[in-house]
């Protein structure tokens, strides 16, 4: 089994604890923050379904911004809308428009999300982690947060 992946299919047994899931893959990945996003099909927005490690400081003005996000806005709604994996190396210097400046107020830098997406190709949610330096994840760290992100997808 991956290390990046250990822990997490005990943690997808009947109804999920889905902080403890994101608990769990940040540890996995040595991460300090991150999310789970669900697709709501009745409006097609991605909704937050749990967050970790966002600064205390910026959770009030931001979880309004994150809590439904269009596919195509920030790096979620990119992720959802490529059904493909997104990463900045430092969000802080984002030049290519894909950070919201709200989401630089929260001192990630590292950040990668990646769909999950449903056996019949449908995105289900994203899956976002990041860390609080300037950090470029590796092909082999994307591919496993993709099996990650395959993993939940069987029980979203």
């Amino acid at each position: 089994m991956l290390q990046s992946t250990a822990g997490v299919s005990e943690l997808l047994v009947g109804q999920p604890d889905w902080h403890a899931v994101l608990v769990k893959v940040l540890a996995n990945f040595a991460c300090a923050t991150g999310t789970i996003h669900r697709t709501d099909s009745s409006t097609g927005l991605l909704t937050l379904v749990t967050q970790h490690g966002i600064p205390p400081h910026v959770l009030p003005m931001l979880l309004p911004k994150i809590d439904n996000i269009p596919f195509g806005k920030g790096i979620a709604g990119c992720a959802a809308q490529r059904k493909e994996a997104v990463q900045l190396c430092n969000l802080q210097e984002d030049l290519g428009g894909v950070a919201k400046p709200d989401a630089q107020k929260t001192n990630v830098q590292g950040a990668l999300a990646v769909p999950i997406v449903g056996t019949d190709g449908k995105v289900l949610g994203v899956l976002g982690i990041g860390k609080m330096q300037p950090y470029d994840f590796t092909e082999a760290e994307i591919a496993d947060l993709n099996a990650v992100a395959a993993l939940i997808s069987a029980k979203m």
